[in-house]
């Protein structure tokens, strides 16, 4: 008679929506912005990534004779935000495949322009960080377009745990 093995269970520490939102983070960290870094994540019914983002400046463009100011009182061309393009633009142009019915995991709510090109592409679903713009009305025009358009979103909180976790583990790889 054949002895049985030994079933041991296994389980991840983290759920899906825990390990994308760390991807996203991760993405955040290319951003050069001084001030605000976001990464985006665009992933399938299947859990398969789709497409990856951060914000960043226009791609090709000499980085080095473009602002970095979020000084809103200097002209246009002065300021970033005439530069810069968004993690989730561009998450969705560098995308390799439909996003339709995808879910985007952001480290900050989508603001109204990237709310456009997502609600245009059909995601299904934005799970966000930090929504540190919520009284703005930029955002709740955003919220507005996902409402219309029948896209769901959620914030998340990530829990402690994971990050005493990530900061064990960086500090078992790490040799001083």
């Amino acid at each position: 008679m054949e002895q049985e093995k030994p079933f041991n269970p296994v389980s991840s520490r983290i759920n899906w929506d825990e390990y994308f939102m760390l991807q996203a983070i991760m993405a955040s960290f290319r951003s050069k912005d001084p001030n605000t870094k976001v990464g985006c994540v665009f992933v399938d019914d299947n859990n398969h990534q789709l497409s990856m983002g951060y914000n960043g400046q226009i791609a090709g463009i000499d980085e080095t004779k473009t602002p970095w100011s979020n000084d809103k009182t200097l002209p246009l061309q002065q300021q970033k935000y005439a530069y810069v393009v968004h993690s989730e633009a561009n998450a969705i142009l560098h995308a390799k495949s439909d996003l339709s019915h995808s879910k985007c995991y952001v480290t900050l709510f989508p603001c109204h322009e990237c709310a456009k090109m997502i609600a245009t592409v059909r995601v299904k679903e934005i799970i966000y960080l930090s929504d540190k713009y919520s009284d703005s009305i930029e955002n709740r025009i955003s919220k507005q377009i996902f409402d219309m358009t029948g896209i769901k979103y959620r914030g998340l909180n990530l829990r402690r745990e994971i990050f005493t976790d990530l900061s064990n583990y960086f500090s078992s790889v790490i040799s001083e």
